[in-house]
């Protein structure tokens, strides 16, 4: 058994590190499977709510808990890193030129950034534990594996799981990233974090196409950031207009929580600030983009995961809504484009800006 005081010190030291490497909030909680976490993700798979990510019902016996992926796992270091944006993220609402990327696509890949820092603390756990003559064993999330990041950071007491579905903190809002280190120490847990969403609505009220089923629950298959990123065919005509000038993501319920007046854009990572050209970006120039050009600009974007066929797709919808009858020209071209999906959107797209 290791000694009660080189774990705590080892802890210590994990906060200590946590923080220099831009983790703006660390936690840990225990690595066994919780049955009413488990029963809940089974529940939202049986609903069909995860619509086409079959990858999630694939793995759910993996997924709903550390112990059933790893057995060995005792401890779960749960890390937050902020990517609190600048202004406004709805500043752009109704811009008939202009298109909106969500805030967490505006820098770099945070698949890459959060990883980056991860695997330094993982490394960091390792050699002061070697010191220790204590042998430990780590695997390192970020987003890509079977994972539940939400109700384990909310068990490690980083915040809670708000009516929107993502995590909250007193300190820094719902803008942050997640990931998850487990590990075959046996580190005291904190507390849980206690739901402090009250009676507020906001992020309910705030969505454009009525995707909360109720609180704390959402359908997926009526999410804009799940039809603009995941869904591969056309978008369904009732949720077109709706989209407005979104062509990645939606921030809307994350823009309107209250919690968010405590965020700060300086407890941001530095490798997450926003490109320029990303904040405010042209439909314009957005809809000239080939492959090759998508390729090129989306560089060590998490936007770049769509391809440029699914991107252009949502591009043709917001220029359908812009009410901007001066893209109608690059509009009526995309409708010989080779993908069908894009071609369709365009022939829609050409018919609103036709009718202006």
């Amino acid at each position: 058994m290791v000694n009660a005081q080189v774990i705590s010190s080892l802890q210590q030291g994990l906060r200590d590190k946590a923080a220099e490497l831009g983790f703006a909030a660390i936690g840990f909680a225990p690595a066994a499977d919780d049955p009413v976490r488990a029963r809940r993700l089974h529940d939202w798979l049986g609903e069909g709510f995860h619509a086409t990510m079959q990858w999630m019902k694939d793995r759910a016996e993996v997924r709903q808990g550390p112990q059933s992926m790893w057995p060995e796992a005792q401890s779960v270091i749960s890390l937050a890193m902020s990517y609190a944006p600048d202004g406004d993220p709805l500043a752009l609402e109704g811009d008939g030129e202009k298109a909106r990327i969500s805030v967490y696509a505006q820098g770099r890949d945070y698949h890459d950034v959060v990883k980056k820092a991860e695997k330094a603390l993982a490394r960091w756990l390792v050699a002061e534990a070697e010191k220790q003559a204590i042998e430990v064993a780590l695997k390192v999330f970020v987003d890509t594996a079977p994972v539940m990041e939400k109700p384990l950071a909310a068990a490690a007491g980083i915040g809670w799981q708000g009516k929107h579905t993502n995590l909250l903190s007193r300190e820094h809002g719902n803008w942050l990233f997640l990931g998850a280190i487990y590990c075959t120490l046996p580190f005291v847990p904190d507390e849980p974090h206690e739901d402090r969403c009250g009676s507020c609505t906001a992020c309910q009220a705030a969505c454009p196409t009525d995707a909360f089923i109720e609180p704390y629950r959402l359908d997926a298959r009526r999410c804009l950031s799940y039809l603009t990123i995941e869904h591969k065919g056309p978008i369904p005509h009732e949720f077109r207009e709706a989209m407005g000038n979104r062509i990645y993501g939606c921030d809307d319920c994350l823009a309107v929580c209250p919690w968010n007046k405590f965020a700060q854009a300086a407890a941001r990572h530095r490798a997450l600030t926003p490109r320029e050209e990303l904040v405010e970006p042209l439909l314009a120039e957005l809809l000239a983009l080939d492959d090759a050009a998508f390729r090129a600009k989306f560089s060590g974007s998490p936007v770049k995961r769509t391809g440029r066929d699914r991107f252009v797709r949502n591009c043709l919808v917001a220029a359908g809504n812009s009410g901007n009858a001066a893209l109608l020209p690059r509009v009526e071209e995309l409708c010989g484009d080779p993908d069908p999906v894009v071609a369709e959107a365009a022939e829609w797209a050409a018919q609103r800006l036709r009718a202006l």
